[in-house]
């Protein structure tokens, strides 16, 4: 296990990119929030996100009540703010508000034994494993360590085979840190085609950058 007193390797990078991003917005706590938050980043730029997270914030459309609520024409304005597959993340919105109302349990469920919490997650529309792994983590409180086609990206340019859990501690504060910063960096910087590696805080230490 890592030592407490010296951050690893992987917390050290974190840590940079940190420092190079400032201070990032963090997936809601909330189940229902962050599902919004999931279907929203679909595809979609971290700043498409976040306005349109913050556009259903201003209508009180951040329940699943307020939300089936609020006027179907300020929905799609707050949705369309992300540039694209409007009508695919609003048929999600609107199956995940029926599957919430129907499973007032399924955010103490998330916070249950893995293998339930998977298995009420799997109701969700549009839920792939990375998601359904980042609401365990962020919203369940489990230590898992997500890995969508970015972060597996950043970390395979980085040297590791693999999720670098090993050199995380078991916290959910590292963990959450970990995950925030490496899903931005994969969208941000460290994209599939042409990564901007000139720019990149981590090229001295990515074996990837260095044979560009």
């Amino acid at each position: 296990m890592p030592d407490p007193d010296t951050p690893s390797r992987i917390e050290r990078l974190a840590g940079e990119l940190k420092h190079f991003y400032g201070l990032l917005p963090a997936p809601p706590s909330d189940a229902f929030q962050l599902f919004v938050w999931e279907v929203l980043s679909h595809q979609s730029s971290p700043q498409q996100r976040n306005s349109a997270f913050a556009a259903l914030k201003r209508n009180l459309a951040l329940t699943p009540d307020s939300m089936w609520k609020v006027a179907p024409q300020k929905l799609e304005e707050s949705v369309k703010l992300t540039g694209s597959y409007v009508e695919q993340r609003l048929r999600a919105l609107k199956t995940a508000i029926t599957v919430f109302q129907r499973n007032p349990e399924l955010s103490a469920t998330i916070k249950g034994p893995i293998p339930e919490a998977q298995q009420a997650l799997a109701m969700l529309p549009q839920m792939s494993d990375a998601g359904a792994d980042r609401m365990l983590l962020y919203t369940g409180d489990h230590l898992v360590f997500p890995m969508d086609a970015g972060v597996g990206r950043v970390v395979r340019r980085l040297g590791y085979d693999d999720a670098p859990v090993l050199e995380l501690s078991d916290s959910l504060d590292a963990y959450r840190h970990a995950c925030t910063y490496l899903t931005h960096h994969a969208v941000a910087t460290c994209t599939e085609k042409d990564p901007h590696c000139g720019v990149c805080p981590l090229r001295p230490d990515c074996p990837y950058a260095q044979d560009r």
